[in-house]
């Protein structure tokens, strides 16, 4: 039998996600969580096989959980609506066993449980083909300069300066690009 914990913000999505693997003759949900902080208690308190975790809940997201929950026996997947490389990247390092898309269909997802216990990795296949592709690189050169310049210490006014813009500017540049990397430093 396999254990598992879904940890889902939305409750009527962690009820739906419920019922569909207890349909599944070698699944149990013996854990519903709605954040990231209630997932890691869980895991650890109830020794899961698989946690199915959404990535944007309040407190704790689903990656940090899975970044948490990286050296513990517990399998983690994503599952999420966001096909974001950055996230997908984040949930690589962290070591998650699958990430999918809640727009996949629903049988997939108890196959996908199945092949991840059995020691494969699972992803969306976009975000597979996204990570690959050395062309999608979403900032433009002015951007990528900004973003150098930041990576090499420099302050706003230092890259106003180097750059010769405004400092509204550079700053207006760093908010554009962290959106298009998804991330928030």
């Amino acid at each position: 039998m396999i254990r598992i914990v879904i940890a889902e913000d939305q409750q009527l999505l962690l009820g739906a996600f419920g019922s569909l693997l207890d349909l599944e003759d070698d699944m149990e949900v013996v854990g519903k969580a709605s954040n990231g902080e209630e997932a890691v208690a869980l895991v650890r308190k109830l020794h899961p096989d698989v946690v199915i975790m959404d990535i944007e809940m309040p407190g704790k997201s689903g990656l940090e959980a899975a970044e948490e929950l990286k050296d513990d026996d517990c399998k983690v997947i994503i599952l999420t609506t966001f096909a974001r490389s950055g996230y997908f990247q984040r949930a690589l390092k962290a070591g998650v066993s699958g990430y999918f898309l809640k727009d996949s269909p629903s049988e997939d997802l108890a196959n996908s449980i199945r092949s991840v216990m059995a020691g494969r990795r699972i992803y969306a296949p976009e975000l597979i083909e996204e990570a690959y592709n050395v062309d999608t690189n979403p900032l433009t050169d002015r951007e990528r300069e900004v973003l150098e310049l930041v990576a090499d210490g420099k302050d706003t006014k230092e890259i106003a300066d180097t750059l010769q813009i405004k400092t509204g500017t550079v700053r207006n540049y760093i908010s554009v690009i962290l959106d298009k990397l998804g991330v928030k430093n």
